[in-house]
């Protein structure tokens, strides 16, 4: 017999894919066992809702399914005009037989049986070809599905993006539900390992090659790491967005050099000094010479960025700063620099 999948389901025959995801939600909602009970008649509705929506969610299944519908309406309008004339003709020619009368019955009667088994047949094969098979994949009948994208940001140190470097990086991407395959429904029931979703998370770590001189916001594609695609369709791809961290390193570059600013004291500067200087690889003592000025620069070799066995320097620029709070006494003696002080160091300025 014919099932009217759409009356099943409660919905027009031009529903679109949302209303019938839809409309499929309610009903199980409202139609599961779980709720609704465990009686026979349940399981046979909740089964009949299933099968419903297997046939209508997938394109090619309810392309098949309203033709095979179509050709069924025809047949009916069909044989229900050819009976009536057959019988108008029976009631003209053999009016006065009733043995003709008879046979032209025998004869209406083997006709739709005949095409109520022809029917029957292509139903039935209908029916058998949507249910899944065990262990067979129907990525030959179903309609391929590419797989998503999944975008994600990485964060780098400005060394990092001049150099390059190798990152490891861990993806959240969906994969199907190895218990329904995708379908979503197991046993007749809503899967229980996904929820009814058709997709797992899973976490995947990959080594991430950055190349040198990489931009602010750049874009890396690794082809194929995105969320897998659906009955024979692409995967996905991975998008890296690259974020430099600016803010809170005190380096800047020039190449393979590395440029730093550093604060000293006046006495420092004045008398000289050894004072620890932060590099990429640590810490390092320099030299403060006697009598630095403001703005001066230093060299350290080869404390720069390495690559292809070249080794850049690292310029220090010395700014000359006064504390924010000062103790008593070493106001007296800025107060005794004063006066014994002889320098104008303004003297020239406007020459």
């Amino acid at each position: 017999m014919e099932k009217n999948y759409y009356e099943i389901l409660g919905i027009s025959i031009d529903a679109t894919e949302t209303e019938i995801k839809s409309a499929f939600r309610k009903l199980v909602r409202k139609c599961h066992p779980d709720v609704a009970g465990n009686s026979q008649e349940v399981i046979a509705k909740f089964k009949a809702i299933n099968e419903a929506y297997e046939v209508l969610s997938d394109f090619d299944k309810r392309k098949k399914y309203d033709t095979l519908r179509g050709i069924l309406h025809k047949a009916k309008e069909s044989k229900t005009v050819n009976s009536q004339k057959e019988n108008k003709t029976a009631s003209n020619q053999f009016s006065d037989s009733s043995e003709n009368k008879s046979k032209a019955a025998d004869s209406e009667l083997k006709q739709k049986t005949k095409d109520k088994n022809t029917f029957q047949d292509a139903w039935d094969n209908f029916i058998n070809n949507t249910k899944p098979k065990k262990n067979t994949q129907t990525k030959h009948s179903a309609r391929k599905i590419n797989g998503t994208d999944i975008t994600s940001d990485i964060t780098i140190t400005m060394a990092e993006s001049l150099t390059g470097t190798t990152r490891s990086v861990n993806i959240l991407h969906s994969e199907p539900c190895p218990k329904c395959h995708g379908r979503k429904f197991a046993n007749g029931a809503v899967c229980s390992n996904c929820n009814g979703v058709g997709e797992i998370s899973v976490h995947k770590k990959l080594s991430v090659k950055i190349p040198e001189h990489v931009k602010q916001n750049a874009k890396i594609r690794i082809a194929g790491e995105g969320n897998p695609g659906f009955n024979g369709g692409k995967n996905g791809d991975l998008y890296l967005i690259i974020k430099i961290d600016t803010e809170t390193s005190p380096f800047k570059y020039d190449g393979l050099n590395v440029l730093q600013t550093v604060p000293v004291q006046p006495f420092e500067a004045v008398l000289g000094s050894t004072i620890e200087v932060k590099t990429l690889e640590g810490s390092v003592s320099m030299k403060l010479m006697a009598g630095t000025m403001n703005g001066q620069k230093y060299r350290l070799a080869k404390q720069g960025l390495k690559k292809d066995g070249q080794f850049g320097d690292m310029i220090i620029t010395i700014s000359i700063e006064i504390p924010k709070e000062l103790s008593k006494e070493e106001v007296l003696l800025y107060e005794k620099l004063k006066q014994v002080s002889t320098h104008n160091v303004r003297e020239n300025i406007y020459d």
